[in-house]
């Protein structure tokens, strides 16, 4: 898998932070057998300020306020889809998790991707746990390889 990070915060990204996350994820999912391995699938990840951020979440959600994550669906067959991340959004909520913000993008991250993949915690409580038990499986096992 290849991903694609376009800055257009304020805040820095830390790019190769991402690249290796999503490599450990990508393996880990292939052998869950969740998705296969293919070469050259892309994902795009865009990084947003708060006001940008917040006008896509109402003009495809109705929704007035900047999230942390946004998921598109691509129909290209070479590409997972595109994720929105507001940058503000994700550096408020690393404080209020108690992880570090290059973390918290990656935890976002994660759970924008588990969307593409076909996961959605808003369908019922157990396809919540579903998700969450592998979103959250997947990042603690990230973390504990970092160190």
């Amino acid at each position: 898998m290849e991903c694609l990070i376009v800055n257009k915060s304020d805040i820095p990204v830390p790019r190769k932070y991402m690249e290796r996350a999503f490599e450990l994820f990508e393996k880990e999912l292939v052998k869950k057998k969740i998705i296969k391995k293919q070469k050259g699938l892309e994902l795009t990840i865009v990084f947003l300020n708060e006001n940008e951020a917040k006008k896509i979440n109402f003009d495809f959600r109705e929704k007035n306020y900047a999230t942390d994550v946004l998921s598109f669906e691509n129909m290209d067959p070479e590409s997972y889809g595109e994720l929105i991340i507001c940058s503000q959004v994700a550096k408020k909520q690393s404080v209020e998790h108690q992880l570090s913000y290059r973390d918290e993008l990656i935890y976002l991250t994660l759970h924008g991707f588990l969307h593409l993949l076909g996961f959605d915690h808003e369908v019922s409580k157990k396809q919540e746990k579903i998700m969450f038990d592998l979103q959250d499986g997947l990042f603690e096992k990230f973390l504990s390889k970092k160190k």
